[in-house]
């Protein structure tokens, strides 16, 4: 599928955690396949460099916070009167904290970043995404959120456990207007955060339990976001679909 030149011409996407990562790849993929995107994010600098380098939108927006997601997607609707593609992608963590050792204020933190931006990006799209004839919800689930094969941040395995009944939810409920709710469940992908998070002995041993043996690309993560976006995957819905390179199958 990394061959398929896909079409987005004339299609308004907005990707939330834009400024790095898999965000940063979806914003430059859907770009080049002709998409008006906009690029949310709290990181500005970051931000503003991948919307310069791409020819694209960024707008500084915290999407844990209802008034700047509200006003956001009002804007863009201003502009557009429509929105065809939502890409659930903030999310992650700051420290891998068992859960006897977590404080409350980091569980809320990552908890309102992972699940409550996806539940008021979704929110305040819907109406746009009712005005397309395409629109498409795709979120950034994890393995975390499926088992726990590894240590990981407790409140981030919760939340991404929520948001795959999300994911369902919001299928079940709009599919009557046409528009799809998908979620993209990555392992391990080589971003800047993991290289942060995890130490190289700690990504090696990872590395060994991927039975394709390496972490994945975010070209590998971005290819399947295009394809849930696509006309193709129109008949697709309420479905998690697991790119990990084999090291978890159900």
């Amino acid at each position: 599928m990394a061959n398929i030149e896909w079409s987005f011409r004339d299609r308004i996407v907005v990707i939330t955690g834009s400024a790095i990562g898999m965000g940063e790849g979806a914003v430059e993929s859907f770009s080049n396949a002709g998409a008006t995107v906009y690029g949310l994010d709290v990181d500005v600098e970051r931000g503003m460099a991948v919307a310069k380098r791409t020819g694209t939108t960024f707008v500084e927006c915290d999407i844990t916070l209802s008034a700047a997601v509200s006003e956001t997607f009002a804007a863009i609707g201003a502009e557009h009167s429509r929105l065809d593609v939502l890409i659930n992608n903030a999310g992650g963590f700051w420290e891998q904290n068992t859960t006897e050792s977590l404080s409350e204020e980091e569980w809320d933190r990552v908890i309102d970043l992972n699940l409550k931006g996806v539940f008021l990006c979704s929110k305040s799209a819907i109406p746009l995404l009712r005005q397309s004839s395409c629109g498409r919800i795709i979120t950034i689930a994890s393995l975390a959120g499926q088992t726990a094969m590894y240590r990981s941040s407790p409140p981030y395995a919760a939340a991404k456990a929520a948001v795959l009944s999300l994911t369902r939810v919001l299928a079940y409920e709009l599919a009557e207007a046409g528009i799809t709710s998908n979620a993209l469940s990555p392992s391990a992908v080589m971003t800047d955060r993991i290289k942060v998070v995890r130490s190289e002995e700690e990504r090696a041993k990872t590395a060994a339990t991927i039975p394709l043996g390496r972490y994945g690309e975010v070209d590998d993560i971005v290819t399947w976001m295009m394809f849930l976006a696509s006309e193709e995957g129109g008949y697709m819905t309420g479905e998690t679909l697991n790119v990990n390179g084999g090291r978890f199958m159900v």
